[in-house]
């Protein structure tokens, strides 16, 4: 009810008469008297002289005036920040991720989305999943994109997309391809892997422990780009996600060893914070990678 009666006698000081006042408030002159009483009342002082043709301020009325004004600037500002938050003009994207998701999974996505909502500004943060996790709970993003497993009573973590890693080679090591390869010849080529502490890394180590086997890793690199590189230049084998590699697979860049034991399949996720509700920003570009993931699929 204060607010109402700052925003009449707002009107009233500009217009300089109740009448008016209440015309473009489209309220009745008597209301408007009535609130100019009650702010007068509340705050112990008198606002207007009334004159024969309106009103004018006092020196106290007019000393209130300019903050009012202020105030209801600030609250016009603060609903077009909204409007524009609303419409995608303004604001912020912060993603956290692993450098092969962003550049497999999100690049495609984050164009379209940049393209058509330039002035939305794109934070980007590159990291393992360990350290995207403590991204999130500490607040400096808002999406984070990870490997499961992951449970955290603070995350609020969803499937996204099922990826199947593999080992490629290059043209070096095509006589592999001849038979199924065992577990046990796998790791007496030189193994290619993702530096210790990515979630990658500890899934093929599982994996091979699982088949009896420990890895005796030749070159452990933190991008999975060089790791590819590595394996096409002919170092050995990589461990690789296969949906990251179709082009170079395609091209007979790289070759996909055949194993005795396949690789079970692993999730991608996005993880959010469950006490914090999603920015207008952040759901759409998440409904937009959807979108993306369904086409691809």
């Amino acid at each position: 009810m204060h607010m109402e009666w700052y925003r009449i006698f707002l009107y009233t000081a500009r217009a300089g008469n109740l009448t008016k006042a209440a015309q473009e408030l489209h309220i009745t002159q008597p209301s408007v008297s009535y609130a100019i009483k009650q702010l007068e009342a509340s705050l112990g002082v008198k606002l207007f002289d009334r004159l024969s043709k309106g009103v004018k301020l006092t020196p106290e009325g007019a000393a209130l005036l300019g903050y009012v004004e202020q105030s209801f600037s600030l609250l016009q500002a603060g609903e077009d920040k909204v409007h524009s938050l609303k419409r995608l003009s303004a604001g912020e994207l912060r993603i956290g991720a692993s450098g092969p998701i962003i550049k497999h999974l999100l690049v495609p996505p984050l164009d379209k989305f940049h393209a058509q909502y330039a002035g939305v500004r794109i934070r980007l943060s590159q990291g393992r999943s360990a350290e995207i996790r403590e991204q999130l709970k500490n607040g400096q993003i808002d999406l984070g994109f990870v490997h499961l497993p992951m449970s955290d009573h603070e995350l609020d973590v969803k499937h996204l997309a099922t990826i199947q890693d593999c080992f490629v080679v290059g043209h070096s090591y095509r006589h592999l391809l001849e038979h199924p390869v065992t577990a046990r010849e796998l790791i007496k080529i030189p193994l290619l892997l993702l530096s210790k502490g990515s979630s990658t890394r500890r899934y093929v180590e599982e994996w091979l422990f699982s088949l009896g086997v420990t890895a005796e890793v030749d070159i452990e690199l933190s991008s999975m780009d060089m790791l590819i590189e590595l394996a096409h230049r002919g170092y050995g084998t990589a461990f690789v996600t296969r949906s990251f590699i179709k082009q170079e697979l395609k091209e007979e860049k790289l070759y996909e060893l055949r194993l005795t034991d396949p690789i079970p399949e692993r999730s991608i996720a996005v993880a959010t914070r469950r006490d914090i509700s999603l920015s207008i920003t952040a759901n759409h570009f998440l409904n937009m990678l959807t979108a993306s993931l369904d086409d691809m699929r």
